[in-house]
């Protein structure tokens, strides 16, 4: 008995401080639907300042590069400005030209070796992070990763106060900066994967996602804000902010229910449901005892789970196209006349913002109709063949005006990042809890480091690629993605078919009821959570679904 008196107290003692701290000041334990409001929410500002530090290299290229309408050291009261086609002198105060070593010819080219050794150390770290992640604390290895990518983003700024111009000085911290990034995608998800059920997967995560555009945006408002006083705060500043928030998830996630003591089939029970509401499947099974969830799943191994290698390829492409955008979006924007005119880097970046606001749309959009479908092959694919189009449109017509710009740049985030947010959420937890695995827990960190680890291969590939091609045409760079989009649905042709056939064999009927009940149980527990934790007892929120069906959220304590 003496052990497990003691169980208590250790439990307690594994709780995050500041998770501690709010039991402290509610005097009594949090509930199961708090904790998930408080993974959701802080898991989503880890990510959202993970990719906040990633966007900037792509606002400060313009003022690198010496071909920009806009370069040089920044003061105060640098003008902002649109200049026409016969304006190539600069109306700013500068007091160089572009920032060595990137003012040569060959400075397009040398920021894409950039973003390319950030993306390659990124995706080449991402493999090891996954299977560390199933081995270590998620919560203090998140930590480590995203104060060390807050110290390096923040030192390739340091980079312009302290004169540095040695292209290996920045080739060195942008490579350390993308190790340390790597620690944080495999992690969230399996965090998130630890806490959530696995019927509303595509829709909730589809939201839960859009904190990689919610970054992106983010990211190009603060750097862009930022340049009017010196790139390199571009860098310090969301450097600085990840570390905060890196401590708040150091102070405040819990990992699992086990990691804070709560017993989730205890809690379901225990918790009050309406007539005929099911208890919600954990995305992972809870049987301790099963030795093979004590050991984590191999490399090899995980590569062998159907679909793995499919999607993994998929994305491969899928991320090429994305990442093209998020580095050289702002850069092209800025270099291409629009109704005749250029826009100011400063404008450019914030114009660029459209496209990852599409891009929040269609990871939803992604996400919801998969689930409808209970089709992920089918949806990934279709959105990637309508990129293809969507691409096209925006190199042909973007430059008649500002308005059809940003249509059209919205409608490409739409379907560029939908698969891709589709593929890196519900699609990796899906393959990382796997009937073949047996109910093992411990894949999730290294199925999602595999799939999104090979797709980091293709995202840095293209920024390479375009820094090369871009500066004989852009026409060029846009051919090259729309090929790489297609094939993106071509991998995917496969698991397609296999799809379609399964949905054939089904009854229509059926498949409605399953869907509609797969649907409202996903929105139900959704609100739920959001409404235990930050509504309160007292109010009541009504949830209007897509497809006519409504409920009323009450705490019935």
């Amino acid at each position: 008995m003496g052990p497990l008196g003691e169980m208590p107290a250790l439990r307690n003692h594994s709780k995050p401080l500041g998770i501690r701290f709010l039991e402290y000041i509610k005097k009594g334990k949090l509930s199961y639907k708090t904790h998930q409001a408080i993974v959701l929410i802080v898991t989503f500002l880890a990510y959202t300042s993970y990719h906040a530090t990633r966007k900037t290299t792509s606002i400060v290229k313009s003022a690198l590069d010496p071909q920009s309408p806009d370069v040089g050291l920044k003061f105060p009261w640098r003008i902002t400005y649109l200049s026409s086609p016969a304006e190539n002198k600069r109306v700013s105060w500068v007091l160089g030209d572009g920032w060595v070593p990137f003012n040569g010819s060959d400075g397009s080219a040398l920021l894409g070796e950039l973003d390319v050794a950030f993306l390659a150390v990124y995706a080449f770290g991402m493999y090891f992070s996954g299977h560390l992640g199933d081995r270590m604390n998620l919560r203090i290895f998140l930590t480590v990763g995203m104060i060390g990518t807050g110290l390096f983003t923040s030192l390739f700024g340091v980079g312009y106060w302290a004169n540095i111009h040695s292209f290996y000085y920045y080739l060195i911290v942008q490579m350390i900066a993308g190790l340390f990034q790597s620690t944080g995608w495999p992690s969230v998800v399996a965090v998130v994967g630890n806490w959530f059920g696995k019927k509303k997967r595509g829709l909730i995560m589809g939201i839960w996602n859009a904190h990689t555009s919610v970054g992106n945006i983010s990211g190009s408002l603060i750097a862009s804000a930022l340049l009017s006083y010196g790139w390199g705060w571009s860098f310090v500043v969301p450097g600085l902010i990840i570390a905060f928030i890196g401590l708040s998830v150091f102070l405040l996630l819990p990992v699992s229910p086990e990691s804070v003591g709560i017993d989730r089939e205890e809690d379901l029970m225990d918790s009050p449901r309406k007539n005929g509401e099911e208890v919600t499947e954990p995305l992972l099974g809870s049987d301790s005892d099963t030795e093979i969830k004590e050991k984590a799943v191999g490399f090899i191994e995980a590569w062998k789970i159907p679909g793995v290698a499919p999607f993994a390829f998929c994305l491969f492409f899928a991320k090429l196209v994305a990442y093209t955008f998020l580095y050289w979006l702002p850069f092209y924007i800025s270099h291409t006349a629009i109704e005749g005119k250029y826009l100011s880097s400063e404008a450019a970046g914030n114009l660029s913002t459209f496209f990852d606001v599409g891009g929040v749309l269609g990871g939803i959009l992604a996400g919801h109709i998969s689930d409808r479908l209970d089709a992920r092959a089918i949806t990934a694919a279709t959105f990637m063949y309508c990129a293809i189009p969507a691409l096209y449109f925006y190199r042909t017509y973007g430059h008649i005006s500002m308005v059809m710009n940003v249509a059209l740049m919205f409608i490409c985030g739409m379907f560029v990042n939908g698969p891709y947010a589709l593929i890196t959420t519900a699609v990796s937890a899906d393959l990382g809890t796997h009937s073949s695995l047996k109910g093992n827990s411990k894949a999730l960190a290294t199925v999602t480091a595999i799939i999104d680890g090979t797709g980091s291969v293709g995202a840095a590939i293209g920024p390479l690629l375009t820094g090369y091609i871009s500066a004989k045409s852009w026409s060029a760079v846009f051919t090259m993605l729309m090929g790489a989009a297609l094939v993106a649905g071509l991998l995917l042709t496969r698991l397609v078919v296999d799809e379609v056939v399964a949905r054939v064999s089904k009854s229509p009927q059926a498949g409605s009821q399953s869907t509609s009940q797969d649907e409202e149980v996903g929105a139900k527990n959704f609100v739920a959570i959001l409404h235990d934790s930050l509504v309160g007892s007292n109010l009541v929120a009504t949830v209007q679904g897509a497809s006519g069906f409504r409920y009323d959220i009450f705490d019935e304590r």
